[in-house]
């Protein structure tokens, strides 16, 4: 059952959102013991068996418990297809139904950050936070990485020779091994390093919310959904609530949004905080004009090429009965074997073209192959598949409340494709991945490539192709962007610029997009902030 609102209505720190950023904010600002933290979540509690599995992500990701289901804009340059964006409900937000993949970026994008306007967001700045929250199980030569955080990382524990063929095939390519992208360089290809400990799932709930709740000065609500951010003239003073019981309100010394770049831009607007001439057209209030929030969408694209394999070691025999009793057999027993598999087996971060000074592509190589990629639905033969996604992509997109309502979803429309650059990394992105999968340690398990196959040989031909199949890999940010420019949304403190009393901290303050998977940086963020609230507090 959801949990009762103390008799105490108001707190010194009110946290919108219970998901990656929230549980951590959470469990920091209540640490002292001094400070009284409500952290509301419109989901509920993580209790699905699946969580901690990590294969589960396959039966997570389209349940609506755990899924807030948002679809993008149908876009004439992803040919008019509705795009699923997954976000994560429940304590534990995304970390919930995510593939697990940890990845800080490159230093230079968070020197951007800097260069930007992001004061105290340079790398040297960053660095120590991420190594606060690791507890990195693997060797740290560079002595970069953090052994005593909240969060297990781990390689993944199970490598299968299909993986290993892809590895050797990039060397074999020309392509550089690199075993900790995390460490002092990222370029390379080898395992994937995941949120993962003795074969389980570690969600942000599971690291750090759990320690947190035996807190008196915490309070944790679930099914409270924030319906309206309050505001005094210019001064935000707390949050109004949509509980099973009814509407409460909660004043805060301080809000804190972490709903994510989906929700977050949506809940300002809908208080009166956005483009003025947006808000009075959807028949909202005017409190601030601010025209920045929703804008600088950033997301990461990404196509899925296929091969058919000749032996039956691939994810699409191993998940079928009877093979699938031993796995499961085999991860009862002792935590191994195929539903230890997230979404990435072996990694590639690489140069997609010649001159570039740094990696501008990603490749996600799984022994398994979908007969439809956005349902997770295996073939039923021997498969593998290479993804493929563009790190830096300069197309931005929107989100936008499109109706006073809350239970509307907004008007989602990522522009995928439309800068130039992105076409391009995309291409090439690809033409190099079938380059690789073509060398002779693939022969042994390449028999064919299935998509985009063999017909596709120009450029048009692959920019076809990403128009038809990509998707998105949830990875949405940028909503409300950092920096000091008049149309960034927060300040580097991340403060809502007019508005007191009133900061952001999750994806939707970043002002570029880091170079990978997006929720090592959330972290970071999350930590970033709490740490600075406390210290200015």
């Amino acid at each position: 059952m959801p949990q009762d609102l103390p008799d105490r209505s108001r707190f010194d720190y009110v946290i919108v959102g219970g998901g990656t950023a929230g549980c951590i904010l959470a469990e920091t600002l209540s640490r002292s013991g001094r400070a009284s933290v409500l952290l509301c979540e419109a989901g509920g509690e993580a209790r699905s068996p699946w969580i901690t599995i990590p294969a589960g992500f396959y039966k997570l990701l389209t349940n609506p418990a755990y899924n807030w289901g948002f679809w993008s804009e149908a876009e004439p340059a992803t040919l008019n297809r509705r795009i699923a964006i997954p976000r994560g409900k429940g304590l534990g937000g995304s970390t919930l139904i995510n593939g697990m993949i940890y990845v800080r970026g490159q230093p230079q994008d968070y020197d951007l950050w800097a260069e930007r306007g992001c004061t105290g967001w340079g790398w040297d700045d960053v660095l120590p936070h991420f190594r606060a929250l690791e507890r990195w199980a693997g060797p740290d030569p560079d002595g970069m990485r953090g052994q005593d955080g909240p969060m297990p990382i781990s390689e993944v524990v199970e490598k299968n020779p299909v993986g290993q063929a892809f590895i050797d095939a990039a060397r074999a390519q020309g392509q550089p091994v690199n075993p900790d992208y995390n460490g002092a360089r990222q370029e390379g290809v080898g395992w994937y390093q995941v949120n993962q400990e003795r074969g389980e799932r570690h969600s942000a709930a599971r690291a750090w919310l759990a320690r947190a709740r035996r807190r008196p000065n915490l309070t944790v609500l679930t099914h409270a959904r924030a319906t309206r951010i309050l505001l005094e003239g210019r001064r935000a003073t707390g949050v109004t609530l949509a509980r099973p019981s009814g509407t409460v309100r909660v004043d805060a010394g301080e809000v804190i949004l972490a709903a994510g770049a989906v929700q977050t831009p949506q809940l300002l607007e809908l208080s009166g905080i956005g483009d003025a001439e947006r808000l009075r057209g959807i028949g909202i209030e005017v409190v601030h004009d601010l025209p920045g929030i929703g804008e600088n969408y950033l997301d990461h694209f990404c196509t899925r090429m296929n091969w058919r394999v000749s032996q039956p070691v691939t994810l699409n025999e191993l998940t079928r009965f009877p093979k699938l009793l031993g796995e499961v057999a085999k991860y009862a027993l002792n935590r191994r074997g195929v539903l230890t598999y997230g979404t990435g087996l072996a990694h590639g971060f690489l140069r997609s073209r010649d001159g570039l000074d740094r990696p501008d592509v990603q490749y996600f190589f799984m022994h398994a192959s979908y007969a439809n990629a956005a349902e997770r639905k295996l073939d039923r033969f021997p498969g593998m598949t290479l993804g493929v996604t563009q790190l830096r992509p300069q197309s931005r997109g929107s989100i936008h409340a499109v109706s006073p309502d809350l239970a509307v979803q907004p008007e989602i429309r990522p522009n995928f494709l439309d800068h130039p650059e992105d076409r391009r990394a995309m291409v090439d992105g690809m033409k190099l991945g079938r380059e690789i999968v073509g060398q002779s340690p693939m022969d042994a398990f390449r028999v064919a490539e299935l998509s985009p196959g063999p017909d596709c040989r120009d450029d048009e031909d692959w920019l076809q192709f990403a128009r038809a199949n990509g998707q998105t890999i949830y990875h949405a940010a940028g909503t409300c962007r950092m920096g000091t420019d008049i149309a960034a949304v927060v300040d580097p403190e991340l403060k809502v610029r007019g508005i007191d009393g009133l900061r952001v901290a999750d994806a939707s303050v970043m002002p570029e997009m880091v170079s990978g998977n997006t929720q090592a940086a959330v972290m970071m963020i999350a930590r970033k902030a709490a740490q600075g609230i406390i210290s200015a507090g």
